[in-house]
């Protein structure tokens, strides 16, 4: 055992009841549990259920017959699509919004591509033999036939104010999503979740029942939040957070969030007070490694977002 951490060198698992989390903890499948199955897909739903998370994490998109499908990309990724030949996609020009979900429902995602950098990411992931990219409609339907009754579901929009050509607009798709949240009664047991704020808002007017969790990151390879910059960016629907003093949180906490769900690398133990006192959950994204996951909840998280959720990281 690693002193402090909780942690077998055989395995690098955690177990949350040696930790000392707080009541209500919230544990996230990360797109299911992308680094143990096929991410967002019904078999890799299941294999979170059977590890007992909180709540199921999901990306979503909608395809050109209105059809709210479970997927990270605007289009089909290459690195885990296969067409109706067992072919791997070569491009990123499948774009969901093109493509009826008769059309989409032909592609295999049930397994990495191998020799990518992707597969080398997930090395514990179980390959399935056939699965294909699920309806919002059909988690639900799964999650129902289990009979459980409590598990959670935080549905990320994705969509990105730069790109507006790659997805449906922001009222569409927060359209869809709700009818489809409502037709199962799903309402009690969703939040929705994004980096692009204007979808939260529109959420927050149409269904402001539904829990809104503000996505941020401040990294070169996303950066939201547009921190000391001239004008407002263009995720945070007219929020900009200089005018809030660069306080993260009291702009959520003003665009009417329940939760910030900040990159995991740019919380500390201050961010997370001062959440807090802004009545904001704070639950960070993506945590795979031991130490992180230890460090965060030792700050006071209220749960925590993981490829892992079995605690057993590579």
């Amino acid at each position: 055992m690693v002193a402090g951490l909780g942690l077998t060198a055989e395995a690098a698992s955690l177990n949350l009841s040696d930790l000392g989390v707080k009541e209500n903890f919230n544990l996230q499948g990360h797109r299911g549990a992308r680094g143990l199955a096929p991410e967002n897909t019904l078999a890799g739903f299941s294999k979170a259920l059977e590890l007992g998370v909180t709540t199921l994490e999901l990306d979503t998109g909608v395809t050109k017959d209105g059809v709210v499908v479970i997927h990270h990309d605007a289009y089909l990724n290459p690195s885990i699509a296969r067409d109706s030949n067992g072919k791997w996609v070569q491009d990123k020009f499948l774009v969901l919004k093109t493509m009826n979900y008769e059309q989409l429902a032909q592609f295999n995602v049930g397994k990495l591509k191998p020799d990518t950098k992707y597969a080398e990411r997930f090395p514990q992931q179980r390959s399935e033999e056939f699965q294909i990219v699920p309806k919002l409609a059909d988690l639900f339907a799964l999650v129902e036939k289990s009979g459980n009754k409590t598990v959670r579901f935080n549905i990320e929009t994705k969509i990105n104010p730069e790109l507006p050509r790659a997805t449906v607009e922001p009222d569409d798709f927060v359209e869809a999503l709700l009818v489809v949240i409502r037709k199962h009664n799903m309402q009690d047991r969703v939040s929705i979740q994004s980096f692009d704020w204007r979808t939260l808002q529109i959420v927050q007017q149409e269904a402001p029942e539904i829990p809104t969790v503000y996505l941020t990151a401040q990294q070169k390879w996303l950066d939201n939040i547009a921190m000391g910059q001239d004008g407002t960016s263009d995720w945070t629907a007219g929020f900009d957070v200089d005018d809030y003093k660069g306080s993260i949180p009291k702009m959520v906490k003003s665009a009417g969030g329940s939760v910030w769900s900040p990159f995991y690398r740019e919380l500390t133990s201050e961010l997370v007070n001062e959440a807090h006192q802004e009545d904001l959950k704070v639950i960070p994204w993506t945590v795979n490694d031991p130490e992180s996951f230890t460090q965060l909840i030792e700050m006071g998280v209220d749960g925590i977002i993981t490829d892992y959720p079995n605690l057993q990281f590579p």
